[in-house]
């Protein structure tokens, strides 16, 4: 599958969790410029987004279903154990969404990154149920109940690959995006159990992500840091940032995109 000109565009959609619906405003915009990623590998939010494009679900429909979202829609609340969350809402949604597909059904190739919580691995999902891998990436630890696939326990991919840009270079990418959605200034306001882990997260992969980035072709940040992680309730302003910050760096795309066709 081929976008502007030759190049296998590859597309790396970082975790973030609320924050992460900038990623839909991303694609609007290059939608818009008529380039579609050869392959998609994404993190946490970043899978959920990339599943539902690869399924070819019109973004403006995306748009608004994810600013009707609401936590009752994908909240399961459970007696705490390993998590407070169940996690079994967000396996409905995605097998909704998705037509109980496997990834190797969508129209790209996508992969979904999660962590094996007993070995400390990361885990890359290439093959099998898009509501499994996706509820595994999106499965923070101490909120979500971790995910059981095959006798191994699955937490979120942020703890291993916040930003999957070497992931996608092996899925046969010639050129990467990635969509870095994690905070400029780490400043969240800590109001529940929920931000004081997710913020965890977010200050132990800072410094790990920005070696990461550094392997992207281009690198478009959302300005989404005074959004909650764990808060659905500004979703358009999040769909927005992302627009507006893949409009500022569309025209360096498409010339980088041109010099790597003139190289060739």
């Amino acid at each position: 599958m081929k976008t502007v000109g030759n190049a296998k565009i590859g597309l790396a959609l970082g975790a973030g969790g609320a924050r992460g619906m900038a990623h839909i405003g991303v694609l609007k915009v290059l939608e818009e410029r008529g380039i579609r990623p050869h392959c998609i590998a994404g993190s946490s939010m970043g899978s959920l987004v990339g599943v539902l494009y690869a399924n070819d679900l019109n973004l403006s429909l995306l748009e608004r279903l994810a600013i009707q979202l609401r936590r009752k829609h994908w909240l399961d609340m459970t007696v705490p154990k390993l998590g407070f969350v169940a996690g079994e809402k967000v396996k409905q949604l995605v097998r909704l969404l998705t037509h109980g597909k496997n990834l190797e059904d969508l129209s790209l190739p996508v992969a979904v990154v999660a962590t094996d919580l007993e070995r400390g691995e990361r885990v890359v999902f290439r093959t099998g149920p898009i509501d499994q891998a996706v509820r595994a990436s999106m499965s923070i630890p101490g909120i979500f109940v971790p995910e059981r696939i095959d006798g191994r326990l699955y937490v979120d991919g942020a703890v291993t690959d916040r930003l999957p840009v070497d992931v996608v270079r092996d899925m046969g990418a010639d050129f990467i995006i990635a969509v870095d959605v994690t905070p400029f200034q780490l400043s969240t306001r800590i109001q529940s159990i929920f931000d004081v882990i997710a913020q965890t997260i977010d200050i132990l992969e800072k410094e790990v992500n920005q070696s990461r980035v550094l392997h992207a072709d281009v690198v478009i940040r959302p300005d989404v840091g005074r959004f909650s992680s764990t808060a659905f309730t500004n979703i358009a302003e999040i769909i927005a940032e992302g627009e507006k910050a893949a409009r500022a760096m569309i025209d360096e795309i498409e010339e980088k995109l041109r010099r790597w066709e003139g190289t060739r």
